[in-house]
Parts: structure tokens; sequence; C-alpha cells
């Protein structure tokens, strides 16, 4: 039968961090006692006490009493159930330590004062359930009195953050600003009054219902995606893969309004797509000369932050898609069977 293998006091101490007088002190206290005393009087100890060391060294460095650790070593753990805790612990230190150097990125970016690093801690610390009521209690004041079609509202409020269980740093920081943004009221202002001037005009309350909201966050959403696919693999917008997938995102677009997709339709939109980039610097300029709050910093704000701490990716810069690409598969139409356009 095979024996364990014994290290005196100075190795036990070596191999667990401690101090020789610390590995006397918490064997005469009864914490991690020698596994034997050899015929010299030497106190000797086997892996699974200087384990029992380890774990002591770490949970003291955490402040934790030493009653607490004396009833977590009297259970009869095994050197497994020991690691284990061990562990635990550890990446518990370092989920602190990573919420610790968000608010200390986020202090020193900000320049902020006492109350505010305060403040940071709290947001910080919340529970899963507070982070919950902050968002809700955010879109229901920006949903009051917001003269929108039904349910765009509730549509809004699923698109939430929601922070996992390890978040990284760049997570615990967007969360911050985020916390920090939805209980303040001249932001929620602001993203009230973006939607309204969005939303709430006749010409654009189409946008809010459900039909084109459903085509934009669920089935338009792949649609576009599948077409981009084939042009970020490099395909030219003439090959069926290009077609096919333009000409399915087509279908789906023309039946929101009940039409169907002739070639007439296909060439409107196709020149549509052409004069993308010039619209969009058209309202970047008007933007940039009014005074009225604009996307990006309000419910763009919003999304870009719980896009960075959900670990989704961000929407994509619409400047920089391929419009031209887009609008020629769109003009070519789909593939016939037999290879040539319809």
């Amino acid at each position: 039968m095979s024996h364990p293998e014994l290290y005196p006091i100075g190795d036990a101490a070596r191999r667990s961090g401690l101090s020789v007088s610390a590995v006397r002190f918490y064997a005469d206290a009864g914490v991690v006692p020698p596994t034997s005393v050899n015929d010299a009087g030497h106190r000797m100890y086997d892996i699974d006490a200087i384990a029992r060391l380890e774990l002591v060294r770490t949970l003291r460095e955490l402040d934790t009493d030493l009653d607490e650790i004396r009833r977590l070593l009297g259970g009869g753990t095994t050197l497994h159930d020991l690691l284990t805790a061990h562990l635990a612990i550890v990446e518990g230190q370092e989920r602190t330590l990573r919420a610790r150097r968000a608010v200390l990125r986020t202090l020193i970016r900000q320049g902020a004062t006492p109350a505010q690093a305060d403040l940071l801690h709290k947001l910080v610390s919340m529970t899963d359930e507070e982070r919950e009521d902050a968002v809700d209690a955010f879109w229901n004041d920006v949903g009051a009195g917001l003269d929108v079609p039904e349910g765009f509202v509730d549509r809004l409020r699923r698109m939430r953050p929601v922070l996992p269980p390890e978040p990284t740093a760049d997570q615990l920081e967007a969360w911050i600003e985020l916390a920090d943004l939805v209980a303040d009221p001249a932001f929620r202002d602001a993203v009230r009054a973006y939607l309204r001037d969005a939303y709430s005009a006749p010409e654009a309350r189409a946008l809010a219902t459900e039909p084109y909201q459903d085509f934009i966050h669920d089935s338009g959403g792949p649609l576009m995606a599948e077409l981009l696919a084939a042009h970020r693999a490099g395909e030219s917008p003439r090959s069926p893969r290009a077609r096919h997938a333009a000409t399915r995102f087509l279908e789906a677009a023309t039946a929101l309004a009940g039409t169907p997709l002739t070639p007439e339709v296909r060439e409107r939109m196709a020149d549509g797509y052409l004069r993308v980039p010039e619209l969009m610097r058209w309202i970047a300029e008007e933007e940039a000369a009014s005074s009225a709050p604009v996307y990006g910093d309000t419910h763009g704000r919003y999304l870009a932050l719980v896009a960075r701490i959900n670990g989704t990716e961000a929407e994509a810069d619409a400047t920089a898609l391929p419009y031209a690409w887009i609008a020629e598969a769109v003009r070519a139409g789909e593939p016939a069977p037999g290879g040539s356009a319809r």
C-alpha cells in the first residue's frame, strides 16, 4: 500500500505561499493541522493539507473570517472540492477586479467627483432585477404620451441590455454609461423627442407599424445579411447567389405594400439604392445644422451600448454598405433555371 508523500513545514510554507510562522499558527488554531509528526517532532504535510493551506491564504486575502474558514475546512472536503472552491474564489476575484477596472477607467475618463464614484460603484453592483427595472422605467417614461402606432414602444423595449455573468471590462463600461443615461431625464426627453419626430408624422407612421417593424427587425435583416454575405465573399452582383438573395429581399419588401415585384419596381428600387449615399449625406448635413435630437445621440446611442453589453455586433455603418453593388444585384433580377436573367 502506497503512502502519500509528506513535506516538512518549510516546503509546505513555500508551496502554499505562507510563512512558516503562519503555517504553525493555522496548525495551533486547529484550522490546518499537520498530516503527521515524525519521530524528530517535525510537522509533516501531505499535498491535501498544502492545498488547504493555499485555500486558507486565499480566503484570508479576501478578509474571510477565521471561524468561517474553520467551518469550511471542517466538513471533510476532498482535494477536488478544495480546488473547486479555490477556483470559484479566484474567478470571483477576477470578476471583482474587472468591475473595479471598469469603474476606475470611467472615473479617469470623466474626471468624476467622489459622489459620482459612489454612483458608479452602485451601478456596477446592481442586481439583474435592478437593471431590468431601470430599463423598464426608462421606456415607461419615453413611451408616456408618445403618439406612435400601438406596440411600437413595446418592441423598442425588447431591445434591452443583458449583462453576462462574467462581463468584460468593455461590457461593464458600456453598462455604466447606459445606466447613467437611462436615469438621466434629459436623455429620456431627447429619445422621446427623436422618436416623436421620426415616427409621429403622418408620412412616417407606417414605418412604426407592426408589419414594417417585423420586416426591419425579423425577416428583412436576415435577407439583407444573406445578400451582403455574397458581397463579402467577393461574388459578382450578377452571380446566381447575389441575384437570388436580392430577389428574396425585394419580394419581402414589396409584399409590405401589397404590390408585385415588377421590372419597373425593381428598377425604381435599384435607382433608390444608388441615391442612398447622397441622401445620407444630406441627412447628416441637416442633422448637423439642426438643434433637434438626432439618432446617434439618442436612440442610436442606446442601441449601440446595448450591442456592446450583449456582445452582439453593432449595426454596420450604413455609409459603408455597397450600395452600387446592391443596386446592380437588384437590377439584374433572379436567374432563371437555365442561368439567364428573367
